[in-house]
């Protein structure tokens, strides 16, 4: 084939891109392959060390051995609280004088089957110098036979009055008092509402109140009509108190209304145990009631102000009345000078009256943290008392409640006004939660300075063991001694051993009240049992304490300085008490001021605050015996 044949195709002319006229000869094609092939081995090489150094460094990191982490460990020590000084707890015997002293009395509550809420309610008392001859007297309160159970003609059973020799011993000298007429009592709460210088008493009851002014030499007239503080007839009245609400020097008087109550309404309500059958009901099904507030016209007539003074609570979805109130504590909460009230309520709020010293009183319990439990709940409250416990600023509202609910106890905070319940921490709640608590007071019984605390206990219901086996018909007291605020709990509950079997003994407690009726220094004992006999335990402490015994006398505060706030300072302590006879459940103690120093020989300084916001520094007086001061 011709070179020019078009036909013919020269080496490399299929190479892509290569133009005729470009065509070299074969062998200057071979530098070009040597080169891409020498730079792809060059790039083989660079790779594969690579690689081989990346297999050693792993080869030489996994065998590489692992090397525990060392840790410093730094011993701790938890902190040790300083244990408490050393206390011993006093024995002190309270011994059963009851028959020994003079007293034949048993509460009747006219119990006949039908099981009317009443029955299980009353039993209250009272320490009383109506005869001004400086010894404790005494009143127990009693209920009666429902009217329509009375045989015609049959003499029916009163309330009754004993006087004090002196010594402990008591003579009924109830006939022709003028308090012996028959009634179905609750409570009772004495004051010189005429300033005469004769304490003067009122009970309270189902069917009318009742108000008896002292005559003299065992003397008493019934007032009430003329007075104004009967109430309604339909009304059932529990606690009651005088105070002085609005400082002119005068006792106005405050009264508890339970529930609206009658036999039809109860019959009705039909309350039942499973397994018992009838039994006494709860307040829950009955409807609530009003508080009522007399003032004192200072003539020996009231006024009622229930309703302008604030005190009349209703409820603020329905509109009716609230209250369910067993029992009132007359104490000045933030220091004003001016009385204020704290309600104990079954089943609902308490109630916390503020004082607005305008004659009108502001409901703040809920505000001040006493209106319900740390949960917002509601107890059944029965007594009520108020006290410095702690020997400092801080005041104390103790509150019984009922099975199985702890008592209460409200301790001011930091804060004005404010509350809160302590009752856990210092050992009251645990021990006394299963008791059905009704009476309850602060004293201090052992006259070491700080305030101990007793509970007066019993059920509702006879046949309770039959549905609830931790719960009985009957029940001990309960003695807590304090031991100091430097200590965690505070209260300590007494037993048998250290306070003596006769407290212990089981009873269907109700009201409760203490004073000195022997005249020794030391404060004596009044348990009532509703349905029995009272229990009258004298105290028979031998722990060679001092004391001294303070009778206030007013002159333009209230004759009986209810109210009046005594500090002393004795041995580097504080103690502060109130004038105020009205504790505990349905009962009154007595108005004089106990003081224990301890081992104390003296008192370093004596204040007294009147009602109205006079003080007064009093020269200490002797101690191991009773003095009187009066307001200049």
């Amino acid at each position: 084939m011709n070179a020019n044949d078009p036909e013919k195709k020269s080496p490399g002319q299929n190479l892509r891109g290569i133009k005729p006229g470009d065509i070299r000869p074969n062998e200057e094609l071979a530098p070009l392959d040597d080169a891409v092939i020498g730079r792809a081995f060059k790039g083989s090489i660079i790779v594969a060390i690579a690689l081989i150094a990346v297999a050693i460094a792993l080869f030489f990191f996994l065998r590489k051995k692992t090397v525990p982490l060392v840790t410093k460990k730094t011993a701790l020590t938890a902190p040790v609280a300083a244990p408490p000084p050393p206390v011993q707890i006093p024995e002190v015997r309270f011994s059963d004088v009851t028959a020994a002293a003079g007293i034949r009395f048993t509460h009747v509550n006219g119990a006949y089957g039908d099981k009317l809420l009443p029955e299980t309610m009353g039993g209250g008392c009272a320490f009383i110098d109506f005869d001004n001859d400086g010894d404790q007297d005494l009143i127990l309160v009693n209920s009666g036979v429902w009217p329509w159970k009375q045989t015609p003609g049959k003499a029916q059973p009163t309330l009754a009055l004993y006087q004090n020799d002196g010594s402990g011993q008591f003579t009924d000298i109830t006939a022709k008092s003028g308090l012996d007429v028959p009634f179905y009592g609750m409570g009772v709460a004495v004051g010189d509402f005429d300033n005469d210088g004769l304490a003067d008493v009122f009970f309270t009851a189902v069917g009318g109140n009742r108000l008896f002014k002292n005559l003299g030499k065992g003397k008493f007239k019934e007032t009430t009509i003329q007075a104004g503080v009967g109430g309604d007839s339909s009304e059932w009245s529990t606690g009651a108190a005088w105070m002085d609400v609005d400082n002119d020097g005068d006792l106005d008087l405050f009264v508890c209304h339970y529930v609206k109550w009658s036999k039809e309404i109860d019959l009705e309500v039909g309350y039942k145990l499973v397994g018992v059958g009838r039994a006494y009901g709860p307040p829950m099904n009955f409807a609530g009631t009003f508080p009522s507030l007399y003032r004192n016209n200072g003539d020996g007539t009231f006024s009622d102000i229930s309703d302008k003074a604030g005190v009349q609570i209703k409820n603020h979805s329905t509109g009716v009345p609230t209250a369910k109130s067993m029992a009132v504590a007359p104490v000045d909460l933030n220091n004003d000078g001016w009385i204020d009230l704290v309600v104990a309520n079954d089943t609902v709020q308490n109630f916390v009256f503020l004082n607005q010293k305008d004659g009108t009183f502001k409901e703040i319990g809920a505000v001040s943290g006493m209106a319900f439990d740390s949960y917002g709940n509601t107890r059944g409250a029965m007594g009520i008392d108020t006290g410095w416990y702690r020997n400092d600023a801080a005041l104390g509202i103790v509150i019984a409640n009922f099975a199985n609910e702890m008592s209460a106890l409200y301790v001011s905070q930091n804060q004005p006004l404010t509350f809160a319940d302590e009752a856990l921490n210092e050992g009251i709640g645990p021990a006394g939660r299963l008791m059905l608590k009704f009476g309850v007071f602060f004293f201090d019984y052992d006259l070491d300075g700080r305030q101990d605390m007793l509970t007066c206990n019993g059920h509702l219901e006879e046949d309770i063991n039959k549905v609830q086996q931790s719960q009985h018909y009957k029940q001990s007291a309960q003695l807590f001694w304090n031991a100091g605020p430097e200590r965690s709990p505070c209260f300590t509950p007494m037993t048998a051993a250290q306070s003596g079997p006769d407290l212990h003994e089981p009873i269907v407690g109700r009201g409760s009240a203490f004073a000195d009726i022997d005249g020794d220094g030391d404060l004596d004992i009044l348990l009532m049992q509703v349905g029995g006999v009272p229990k009258l335990l004298r105290n028979d402490q031998r722990l060679n304490h001092h004391w001294i015994r303070l009778k206030l006398i007013g002159k333009s505060a209230n004759k009986d300085a209810i109210g009046a706030i005594v500090t002393a300072r004795i041995a580097g302590q504080t103690l502060m008490r109130q004038v105020m006879p009205t504790r505990s459940y349905l009962s009154q103690s007595e108005s004089v001021i106990t003081l224990g120093l301890g081992k104390s020989d003296h008192v370093d300084e004596l204040t007294v605050r009147w009602p109205g916001g006079q003080t007064q520094q009093v020269a200490p007086p002797t101690t191991d015996r009773l003095a009187r001061i009066e307001q200049p």
